[in-house]
Order: structure tokens, then C-alpha cells, then sequence
């Protein structure tokens, strides 16, 4: 069992921590059924970058990242060293802490 914390970039929203969360899902997973808002405008199959966010800690409880992930991080907004898509962050089997930043997606507004 995982503690996963949602920080989030945008000043007006508090950090969201969830105890007890099963492996084998995704922080896109995770965050949709916690009413968390994280983007996901290709509906999570690896074709866009709004679920764009950030592994401060526990990336060695997140499968590793793909090819096809990494081109399409080369593509977001302020990509970091850190940089995931939520929809290809699955929890490997394990228990630990987990804490992923979503950046301001205030900034999707305008597509």
C-alpha cells in the first residue's frame, strides 16, 4: 500500500494525501477517482501531455518510463528531470511514499 500527495503549482489549492492506495493503478487513475483535476484530454492512453506532472518522491515505485512517454514529456510545458504523464505512472507492486506536483494547468485554458 502506497501514501501518494498531490501538491499542486497553483497557489488557491491545497495538498491532497491518500493513504492505503493499491498498486497496479496510475496517478491519472488515482487522481480521477479522488475528484483530483488533473487533465487528461486523449483520456489516458499516451498521446497528449496534460497530465503532465512531476515525481518529487517515490519514482522507484512508478514503472519505468517508455520511449513513447519520454518523447511526448519533450513536448510539455517546462518539462523537468522529474517529469511523468499520469496515465503511464502505474504503481508497481509495493508499499512506500509517493509525491507527484500537478503544475498550474491554468494554462490549458485558452486550447
Amino acid at each position: 500500500m502506497y501514501k501518494v500527495t498531490f501538491n499542486f503549482e497553483q497557489k488557491d489549492l491545497e495538498p491532497i494525501t491518500l493513504e492505503n492506495v493499491e498498486a497496479g493503478q496510475s496517478i491519472l487513475e488515482l487522481a480521477l477517482m479522488n475528484d483530483i483535476e488533473l487533465h487528461h484530454n486523449c483520456g489516458g492512453v499516451c498521446a497528449c501531455t496534460t497530465c503532465h506532472l512531476y515525481v518529487e518522491k517515490g519514482m522507484d515505485f512508478i514503472d519505468e518510463i517508455t520511449d513513447r512517454e519520454e518523447d511526448f514529456i519533450d513536448r510539455a510545458v517546462n518539462p523537468k528531470l522529474n517529469s511523468r504523464l499520469g496515465c503511464q505512472s502505474l504503481l508497481n507492486e509495493g508499499e512506500g511514499e509517493i509525491v507527484v506536483t500537478i503544475p498550474d494547468q491554468t494554462q490549458f485554458l485558452g486550447e
